[in-house]
């Protein structure tokens, strides 16, 4: 918005801010079968920590 910024901290932080509240982390979408952003993350990173667990144990 054509703003200008005093210091480069004033619009890290404003930009900072600015993505926190626009990427609303408790919303839910629907390419993530109805979960919010967090929770399908994590439940990713736990799929594909099973897995790797279990590639492993087979070729041990």
């Amino acid at each position: 918005h054509r703003h200008r910024f005093r210091t480069r901290a004033e619009a890290r932080l404003k930009i900072a801010t600015w993505i926190a509240d626009f990427y609303n982390v408790k919303r839910r979408h629907s390419a993530n079968d109805g979960l919010p952003p967090v929770t399908f993350e994590r439940q990713v990173i736990e799929k594909r920590t099973a897995s790797t667990a279990l590639l492993r144990a087979a070729v041990a």
